[in-house]
């Protein structure tokens, strides 16, 4: 019997896999946040549309609601001026710098080395694929300018993000909730 369907179900699904008695127990999922981050964690569980899929060479990958012709703001301008468009949903496109290696549950966008807009998906309702970096992604949601804890910042940090600083030395970011995405090769 081949156990490895079920074992990847139930690893997606959160339940137990069925193996027969004779093979080795299945390993638990890896641990995404350490003993000390589990408070502050921001993976939370695998939402039912979860999809650990590398992206198609050509087409668009679309998650979340359909995009809905928010108001377009570059990159740039949401960057220069945060503060104009927090609370108000907007669409931005721009190339993807990073996207979170566990889970696809963040991804930043990002022109060059420069500062970048860190994308979330509304009440981690989906995710994108891990490997979205070098996409273009077309995202609507509502815009926020955080400060983060510095056990969130470092840990972003360890899984590839660029977490800027105010002049007091807070890490603080622009945000964007996501509603829906759209990336393409």
């Amino acid at each position: 019997m081949n156990a490895f369907p079920a074992l990847v179900s139930a690893l997606l699904l959160g339940g137990a896999p069925a193996t027969p008695a004779a093979s080795a127990p299945a390993k638990a999922p890896v641990e995404q946040c350490s003993e000390a981050q589990k408070s502050d964690c921001h993976h939370g569980a695998v939402p039912s549309t979860f999809q650990p899929t590398t992206p198609p060479e050509n087409g668009v990958i679309a998650r979340g609601e359909k995009l809905s012709g928010a108001q377009k703001v570059t990159l740039d301008e949401l960057l220069q001026a945060p503060s104009k468009y927090e609370g108000k949903t907007v669409q931005v496109e721009a190339k993807v710098r990073k996207a979170c290696q566990a889970k696809g549950c963040w991804m930043e966008l990002a022109q060059g080395d420069g500062p970048g807009v860190r994308i979330t998906f509304k009440d981690y309702g989906f995710f994108v694929p891990t490997q979205s970096a070098g996409y273009t992604a077309k995202v609507e949601g509502e815009v926020k300018v955080a400060t983060l804890s510095e056990e969130r910042a470092q840990h972003y940090t360890s899984e590839g993000a660029q977490v800027p600083r105010g002049a007091d030395g807070k890490p603080r970011e622009v945000q964007l909730v996501a509603r829906g995405v759209e990336l393409r090769k």
